[in-house]
Protein backbone atom coordinates (compact mmCIF):
# COMPACT_ATOMS: atom_id res chain seq x y z
CA UNK A 1 0.00 0.00 0.00
CA UNK A 2 1.02 3.76 -0.59
CA UNK A 3 0.27 6.48 1.50
CA UNK A 4 -2.97 8.19 0.77
CA UNK A 5 -3.60 11.83 0.27
CA UNK A 6 -6.21 13.17 1.77
CA UNK A 7 -5.71 16.85 1.18
CA UNK A 8 -3.74 20.32 2.45
CA UNK A 9 -5.20 22.92 5.31
CA UNK A 10 -4.26 24.76 8.28
CA UNK A 11 -4.36 22.88 11.45
CA UNK A 12 -4.24 24.39 14.50
CA UNK A 13 -1.00 23.90 16.05
CA UNK A 14 -2.46 22.45 19.36
CA UNK A 15 -3.90 20.07 17.60
CA UNK A 16 -1.04 18.64 16.36
CA UNK A 17 1.04 15.60 18.11
CA UNK A 18 4.56 14.88 17.58
CA UNK A 19 5.84 11.85 15.74
CA UNK A 20 6.93 9.34 18.63
CA UNK A 21 10.33 8.57 19.04
CA UNK A 22 11.66 10.53 16.53
CA UNK A 23 15.13 10.55 15.93
CA UNK A 24 15.58 13.58 14.52
CA UNK A 25 17.54 16.46 16.20
CA UNK A 26 16.37 19.74 14.91
CA UNK A 27 18.69 22.93 14.93
CA UNK A 28 15.47 24.65 16.81
CA UNK A 29 17.24 28.22 17.15
CA UNK A 30 18.09 28.51 13.75
CA UNK A 31 14.54 27.06 12.23
CA UNK A 32 13.06 29.34 14.55
CA UNK A 33 15.17 32.01 12.83
CA UNK A 34 13.82 30.70 9.39
CA UNK A 35 10.29 30.88 10.55
CA UNK A 36 10.67 34.20 11.79
CA UNK A 37 12.37 35.57 8.62
CA UNK A 38 10.32 33.27 5.83
CA UNK A 39 7.41 31.99 7.57
CA UNK A 40 5.82 28.58 6.69
CA UNK A 41 7.12 27.58 3.72
CA UNK A 42 6.49 24.11 3.18
CA UNK A 43 3.85 21.99 4.22
CA UNK A 44 4.55 19.83 7.28
CA UNK A 45 3.36 16.28 6.58
CA UNK A 46 0.66 14.97 9.79
CA UNK A 47 -0.98 11.79 9.68
CA UNK A 48 -4.74 11.16 10.37
CA UNK A 49 -4.98 8.26 12.84
CA UNK A 50 -7.46 7.12 14.93
CA UNK A 51 -6.26 8.95 18.28
CA UNK A 52 -5.73 12.43 16.24
CA UNK A 53 -3.09 13.58 13.62
CA UNK A 54 1.02 12.97 13.90
CA UNK A 55 3.42 15.17 12.92
CA UNK A 56 5.31 12.38 10.25
CA UNK A 57 7.63 15.64 8.57
CA UNK A 58 8.25 18.79 10.07
CA UNK A 59 8.12 18.64 14.20
CA UNK A 60 11.03 20.93 14.22
CA UNK A 61 8.65 23.12 12.08
CA UNK A 62 5.99 23.45 14.15
CA UNK A 63 7.79 23.54 17.33
CA UNK A 64 9.67 26.45 15.96
CA UNK A 65 6.28 28.27 14.76
CA UNK A 66 4.75 27.10 18.15
CA UNK A 67 7.93 29.58 19.49
CA UNK A 68 7.52 32.05 17.65
CA UNK A 69 3.69 32.85 18.02
CA UNK A 70 1.90 30.87 14.81
CA UNK A 71 -1.59 29.59 15.89
CA UNK A 72 -1.96 27.23 12.38
CA UNK A 73 0.40 25.30 10.32
CA UNK A 74 -0.50 23.94 6.82
CA UNK A 75 -0.03 20.53 6.48
CA UNK A 76 -0.65 17.77 4.30
CA UNK A 77 -2.86 15.26 5.79
CA UNK A 78 -2.05 11.20 4.73
CA UNK A 79 -3.33 8.19 6.07
CA UNK A 80 -1.13 5.72 6.23
CA UNK A 81 0.05 1.91 7.54
CA UNK A 82 2.46 2.14 10.84
CA UNK A 83 5.02 0.77 8.97
CA UNK A 84 4.84 4.09 6.01
CA UNK A 85 4.30 6.12 8.35
CA UNK A 86 7.91 5.38 10.32
CA UNK A 87 9.37 5.20 6.87
CA UNK A 88 7.41 8.78 5.40
CA UNK A 89 9.37 10.11 9.28
CA UNK A 90 12.84 8.55 8.55
CA UNK A 91 13.42 9.12 4.78
CA UNK A 92 12.34 13.08 5.45
CA UNK A 93 15.34 13.06 7.22
CA UNK A 94 17.73 10.94 5.96
CA UNK A 95 17.31 11.87 2.03
CA UNK A 96 17.97 15.34 2.80
CA UNK A 97 21.34 14.41 4.82
CA UNK A 98 22.76 11.97 1.72
CA UNK A 99 21.90 14.63 -0.78
CA UNK A 100 24.97 16.61 -2.22
CA UNK A 101 24.76 20.18 -3.57
CA UNK A 102 27.05 21.89 -6.65
CA UNK A 103 29.11 24.80 -4.26
CA UNK A 104 29.40 26.81 -7.10
CA UNK A 105 25.73 26.71 -7.40
CA UNK A 106 25.08 27.50 -4.02
CA UNK A 107 27.74 30.30 -4.17
CA UNK A 108 25.85 31.86 -7.04
CA UNK A 109 22.70 31.54 -5.23
CA UNK A 110 23.67 33.08 -1.54
CA UNK A 111 25.09 36.05 -3.76
CA UNK A 112 21.79 36.91 -4.39
CA UNK A 113 21.14 37.62 -0.75
CA UNK A 114 23.43 40.79 -0.60
CA UNK A 115 25.46 39.45 2.61
CA UNK A 116 22.00 38.66 4.71
CA UNK A 117 21.93 35.03 5.38
CA UNK A 118 19.34 35.64 8.33
CA UNK A 119 16.97 32.50 8.00
CA UNK A 120 19.37 30.58 5.50
CA UNK A 121 21.28 28.44 8.30
CA UNK A 122 23.65 29.90 6.89
CA UNK A 123 26.77 32.79 8.32
CA UNK A 124 28.65 34.92 6.67
CA UNK A 125 31.66 32.65 7.94
CA UNK A 126 30.57 29.63 5.85
CA UNK A 127 29.59 31.84 3.21
CA UNK A 128 33.25 33.27 2.92
CA UNK A 129 34.77 29.99 3.36
CA UNK A 130 32.46 28.51 0.28
CA UNK A 131 34.03 31.44 -1.99
CA UNK A 132 37.56 31.57 -0.55
CA UNK A 133 38.20 28.03 0.34
CA UNK A 134 41.47 28.08 2.91
CA UNK A 135 44.64 26.88 0.66
CA UNK A 136 46.41 23.98 1.81
CA UNK A 137 49.45 23.97 -0.70
CA UNK A 138 52.33 22.21 0.19
CA UNK A 139 53.89 23.24 3.36
CA UNK A 140 57.57 24.23 3.96
CA UNK A 141 60.39 22.46 5.74
CA UNK A 142 59.76 24.90 8.27
CA UNK A 143 55.48 24.77 8.56
CA UNK A 144 55.70 21.21 9.23
CA UNK A 145 55.46 20.40 12.98
CA UNK A 146 57.31 17.70 14.92
CA UNK A 147 55.51 14.52 15.51
CA UNK A 148 56.98 14.35 19.46
CA UNK A 149 55.88 18.52 20.37
CA UNK A 150 52.26 19.39 21.17
CA UNK A 151 52.40 22.22 18.46
CA UNK A 152 48.70 23.87 18.55
CA UNK A 153 47.53 24.37 14.71
CA UNK A 154 44.43 26.54 13.75
CA UNK A 155 41.38 25.22 11.99
CA UNK A 156 41.37 27.41 8.73
CA UNK A 157 37.57 26.98 8.28
CA UNK A 158 36.45 27.73 11.98
CA UNK A 159 39.59 29.53 13.46
CA UNK A 160 39.44 27.41 16.56
CA UNK A 161 43.06 26.85 18.19
CA UNK A 162 43.75 23.20 19.38
CA UNK A 163 46.87 20.99 19.49
CA UNK A 164 46.08 17.41 17.76
CA UNK A 165 46.34 14.48 19.78
CA UNK A 166 48.29 12.04 18.25
CA UNK A 167 46.66 8.30 18.04
CA UNK A 168 49.11 5.10 20.02
CA UNK A 169 50.69 2.95 16.97
CA UNK A 170 48.64 0.22 15.87
CA UNK A 171 49.77 -3.32 18.02
CA UNK A 172 51.57 -5.55 15.72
Amino acid sequence: MTVERLGARDIPVAELTYFPGNARRGNLPEIRKSVARLGQYRSVVVRHAGDGLVILAGNHTVQAMAAEGHQTAWCDVIRCTDDEAIRVNVADNRLSDIAGEDPDELVQLLSYLDDDYTGTGWTATEVEALIEPPDFGPAGEDDVPRLDEDTPVTCPACGHDFVPRQLPSPAR
